[in-house]
């Protein structure tokens, strides 16, 4: 799966992958074959933090 470049992007996109499928981050990451450290290093590094209870970053 391509993701947007664009961290903002990014930012709602997940969000709304997360939303939309109920999916927790982990379990979306391992159905689209992502890195979810990596993932969580790069949202982490523009300010976003995940919140795992809610399932969405904030």
């Amino acid at each position: 799966m391509n993701l947007p470049t664009d961290v903002y992007i990014l930012f709602s996109f997940l969000n709304t992958q997360l939303r939309d499928t109920g999916m927790t981050l982990t379990e979306f990451c391992s159905e689209h074959e992502l890195d979810s450290d990596a993932l969580l290093d790069q949202m982490n590094a523009a300010g976003f933090h995940y919140d795992e209870a809610q399932r969405r970053f904030r």
